[in-house]
């Protein structure tokens, strides 16, 4: 009984995430009642705290697409994506006076442009993955600033999207449970349904698992390898512009830095999506995974705030990401050593 608990937690990667779930929140509302904590861990809390929740799940999801499709891929520029097509929001919809709509689609269009061109360099050219988008991330991130003069843009337009990021009551069932954020319903769910539907129903959703896990066998099975890996970077830059867009409302403005300050938006997508259960050498990875690893670091790193004074639970949380990361990534590894992949 012991062997196969033991063996379900290795193996099913969805069985260990919930399992650590449930230890965060019990370990949380102990210290909540115990008094050792600076504020109330409880259901409101919980809810209020997924309007971070919401891009960090995004971009989580971006970085599966990318590091699904092998090769060492990794997109260290989402960050730095998010900023410039951020610029790029601010501009059509603070400046230029475009329709929400508008400017929503251009700036996913721009996110994919610049998501190609990690596509580009990565699949046609040959770069390694992680030079090629850390290359591109100074570059977006440098351009964000400089075309800006590095202030945001804070126009009324733009201030007053703060709205969309409100939190809600759920529909029906509502009035028994907290609000939730809106962007929970119209930013995360339809991407979460879309990644789920491209990887898991569709043609090229089997292409990127098979060049990810052999992609000299999936060339040999007649698959063009460099287009669904370009299309995948495409893809995660194109998530990363509608992540802009949310995060211009987040802050009532578009700034220049707003995936690139601190340690930036990149480094703990990639932690999510590795603890989630995306194998960083490629062809596996789960949708269901990403969102449940987002939900335990989300949680996780709100209950660290409480228990900390001042700047101290920030540091703390760079603290758990860290470990988070190290024991995911050797998680993976022993899974795959013994049992041949994770799930």
């Amino acid at each position: 009984m012991a062997a196969r608990a033991v063996r379900a937690l290795l193996t099913q990667r969805i069985v260990l995430l919930a399992a650590l779930l449930v230890l965060v929140l019990v370990w949380m509302t102990l210290l909540d009642s115990g008094g050792y904590l600076t504020g109330a861990y409880d259901s409101d809390y919980l809810s209020a705290a997924l309007v971070d929740a919401v891009p960090m799940c995004m971009l989580a999801l971006a970085e599966l697409v990318v590091i699904v499709s092998g090769r060492g891929g990794i997109d260290l520029s989402i960050g730095a994506i998010v900023s410039l097509a951020g610029m790029v929001f601010g501009f059509a919809y603070g400046r230029w006076g475009w329709s929400l709509l508008a400017a929503i689609v251009l700036t996913v269009l721009a996110g994919a442009a610049l998501g190609a061109v990690n596509g580009l360099l990565v699949a046609y050219v040959r770069f390694p993955a992680l030079i090629a988008t850390l290359a591109t991330y100074y570059a977006y991130k440098s351009l964000a600033l400089v075309i800006t003069d590095s202030k945001p843009i804070s126009d009324t337009e733009v201030a007053e999207l703060y709205s969309i990021t409100r939190s809600v009551e759920i529909p029906v069932i509502g009035h028994d449970l907290p609000d939730v954020p809106l962007g929970v319903f119209t930013f995360l769910i339809p991407t979460v349904i879309v990644i789920w539907l491209l990887t898991a129903r569709t043609t090229f959703g089997r292409r990127l698992f098979a060049i990810g896990t052999n992609d000299v066998a999936a060339e040999w099975s007649g698959l063009d390898v460099r287009k669904t890996r370009f299309t995948s970077y495409l893809l995660a830059g194109a998530i990363a512009g509608l992540v802009a867009v949310y995060i211009s409302a987040q802050f009532a403005s578009a700034r220049p830095d707003a995936g690139t300050s601190g340690n930036g938006l990149a480094l703990p997508a990639i932690t999510i999506a590795v603890l989630g259960g995306v194998a960083i050498t490629g062809g596996i990875g789960r949708v269901s995974g990403v969102v449940l690893a987002t939900f335990l670091i989300t949680w996780l790193n709100a209950g660290i705030l409480l228990a900390f004074t001042g700047n101290d639970g920030t540091q703390y949380q760079l603290l758990a990401l860290g470990v988070v990361l190290i024991f995911a990534a050797l998680l993976n590894g022993v899974t795959q050593r013994r049992y041949g992949g994770s799930r």
